[in-house]
């Protein structure tokens, strides 16, 4: 009987080690604490002098900090879009938070096809098996819809896929397609979130809910599901 090499079985796991170390990390160096309004407000001088200072090197380093907070499903990324629209403009910032955040979950998807799929699957099986069938049938339209309207939490619908064997490509690119406009109008409340800051108060997030930011994200989504029943229809002609 073969037993596994200890080099295989640590070449396997070593993604989960290193997301278990830097999850640490971060707890441990409160780096978590400082994704919150509360930080933002008291380091807003400070951050809008350096990217008036350094804009490119701010810009990557904001993207790099997202792809960290999506790759260890660290809390606080609506805080990070916000400051995102606040620090760069909507626009820009809606560049820069749709790259970090898309390159975060593929990093989080490859890592969760490999050593993380046995303890993910098991903590999660519950609420991976509701989606299932919906991904493994329209995977990138299905996985579009999830994006355009968040009902389920971000962190799972950057796990699920992997768990049901979705391929990459499909994924990278409803992920990219689907955050945009919610990120777009999380970017745009940034924009105007200096005087809010300034107030010691706190944005009005339940904004995104209401008809006329939410019906043309409910139409996106619809077109999603079109898309799939085009393609399904077109399977069966």
């Amino acid at each position: 009987m073969n037993t596994p090499r200890p080099r295989a079985t640590l070449a396997r796991f070593w993604p989960l080690l290193l997301l278990a170390a830097l999850v640490a990390g971060a707890w441990a160096s409160g780096a978590t604490r400082l994704l919150s309004f509360e930080a933002l407000g008291q380091h807003r001088a400070a951050l809008d002098g350096w990217v008036a200072a350094r804009p490119v090197v701010a810009a990557g380093a904001y993207v790099l900090a997202y792809v960290g907070v999506v790759a260890l499903s660290l809390p606080g990324g609506v805080v990070m879009t916000l400051a995102g629209g606040l620090l760069f403009g909507p626009w820009v910032g809606t560049a820069l938070t749709v790259v970090g955040a898309t390159v975060g979950a593929c990093l989080l998807f490859l890592a969760a096809r490999s050593a993380l799929a046995p303890l993910v699957a098991g903590r999660a099986a519950g609420l991976v098996d509701r989606i299932r069938p919906g991904l493994e049938r329209d995977g990138f339209f299905y996985l579009l819809t999830l994006r355009l309207i968040p009902v389920v939490p971000f962190w799972l619908a950057n796990l699920a896929p992997a768990l049901v064997g979705m391929p990459f490509g499909a994924y990278a690119a409803a992920t990219f397609l689907g955050i945009i406009p919610g990120t777009a109008v999380f970017s745009g409340i940034g924009a105007g979130l200096g005087d809010i800051l300034a107030a010691g108060g706190r944005p009005e997030l339940g904004i995104i809910f209401s008809p006329p930011i939410l019906l043309p994200l409910l139409g996106l989504a619809a077109l999603s599901l079109i898309g799939a029943w085009w393609r399904k229809r077109n399977s069966n002609a």
